[in-house]
């Protein structure tokens, strides 16, 4: 467990130990279902005199099911096979208690393919969305995620992140000959293209605000530098490589500025660098261990974790620094805090009599749910709309990432084929 990123020479140690996956696919594994989800028929979507490479109607449906949001039906449950509303008994469907159905076909269209898609509300008998979309063959999972968040926010008045991408972690052998790599894939763990391969650590990805970037730690000289990187040409800067730690990288909601924790001068402290000039502010200034910090989506306030009061707690301090104060006070560990996009609740790993648990607190009311029923998790990252929360934990001896709707009711396991993957982070919106 990483309990402090501050901690270099634990972080070491800890990654040292970690073993890796070959680069695939990342596969969701279901292990709690949320027995509210909305029932939902997902037709397979007809090929109209075409063979598509990808199954768009899957794809949609298990986005949908890993929301936690749905109940897709089984294949064997669905009744009839639809490819358009003029097909359609929605008596059918109410006998096999589908709240909502969604039919589609896929015909050839120049050198790509028409992709028809509409959701039907059964009860009401109507249609509720439609829409014709282009693909190429290499763009149609893109176009299923794209169908998938256009029904997720019909529904839900959500907007769906079935578009977004993940960043993770990989490390390949056994110590001390280990390769590390970072990964990009879609948030389903599809098409990870490698971003940077090292035989020193890699820690803590962080998405800049457009997506189009990303800031993290590497180990590559021999000591810890934070470094961002340009994901379309691999083009990378090194901002930091001060005596000490350079660790914890979070972006400011405008993407000029990077919080970060140094010890430069002797402690870990946070500071806020400005990217265009390099220019450096100094936001705290005690004895203790000061790192992980997060802003909040309206750039005015920043989260860290702190042991100034003895133990690993989190503090909220103004953006500029000064009026820093103690927001966590169930347990004797709270760490690694996150805003929500809504900044009304942030997300934190915690200790609880099972181990380290990834659980939210309402900051009106601090209120403390715990999320998962995994153990030794860290690293929550949460997905722009909020519903969902990615994080690292451990299945059996290796470790893997797990994913928990935000009010607790589903999770999943992505876990690792051939080792382990760790340090997940969401990004933002894409479009």
């Amino acid at each position: 467990m990483k309990k402090l990123m501050a901690l270099a020479g634990f972080m070491m140690l800890m990654m040292a130990s970690l073993m890796a996956q070959a680069a695939g696919d990342l596969t969701i594994e279901i292990t709690r279902g949320n027995d509210n989800a909305i029932p939902i028929a997902v037709v397979p979507f007809r090929g109209e005199g075409v063979s598509p490479s990808e199954d768009i109607g899957k794809i949609i449906a298990d986005d949908l099911e890993h929301s936690g949001q749905f109940s897709p039906l089984a294949p064997q449950d669905l009744i009839s096979r639809p490819a358009s509303g003029d097909n359609i008994n929605y008596d059918d469907w109410r006998r096999v208690r589908a709240n909502y159905l969604v039919v589609g076909r896929v015909e050839a269209s120049g050198n790509g393919y028409k992709i028809t898609y509409e959701l039907h509300d059964v009860a009401g008998q109507r249609r509720e969305l439609g829409e014709v979309v282009t693909s190429s063959d290499d763009q149609l999972r893109s176009r299923a995620h794209y169908i998938a968040d256009q029904i997720f926010e019909e529904i839900t008045g959500i907007r769906g992140a079935f578009q977004t991408r993940i960043a993770y972690v990989t490390a390949n052998g056994v110590d001390p000959n280990i390769s590390y790599a970072l990964y990009v894939a879609d948030q389903d763990g599809h098409r990870p293209q490698q971003i940077l391969s090292s035989d020193q650590p890699i820690l803590s990805p962080a998405w800049s605000p457009d997506g189009q970037k990303l800031a993290y730690v590497s180990f590559e000289s021999g000591r810890p530098a934070i470094y961002v990187q340009q994901l379309s040409s691999g083009r990378r800067v090194q901002l930091t490589s001060f005596k000490g730690i350079n660790g914890a990288p979070a972006w400011s909601p405008d993407g000029r500025k990077l919080a970060m924790s140094l010890s430069k001068d002797g402690n870990p402290e946070i500071y806020v660098m400005d990217i265009a000039s390099r220019s450096l502010t100094q936001l705290t200034n005690s004895s203790s261990i000061n790192t992980e910090p997060d802003w909040s989506t309206d750039g005015r306030s920043i989260l860290f974790t702190s042991d100034r009061s003895g133990q690993p707690q989190i503090y909220q301090m103004d953006a500029t620094g000064g009026n820093a104060k103690r927001m966590t006070f169930t347990g004797n560990y709270n760490a690694g805090g996150l805003y929500g996009p809504d900044n009304k609740t942030i997300f934190l790993t915690t200790r609880t009599d099972r181990g380290f648990q990834v659980a939210k607190q309402d900051l009106s009311s601090g209120r403390v749910t715990v999320l998962t029923n995994t153990y030794q998790d860290e690293a929550p990252a949460v997905a722009p709309n909020g519903t969902m929360v990615i994080y690292a934990t451990q299945q059996g001896a290796h470790g893997v990432l797990g994913a928990v709707s935000a009010d607790g009711r589903a999770s999943f396991v992505i876990p690792s084929p051939n080792g382990e993957v760790r340090e997940p982070s969401w990004s933002p919106f894409l479009n």
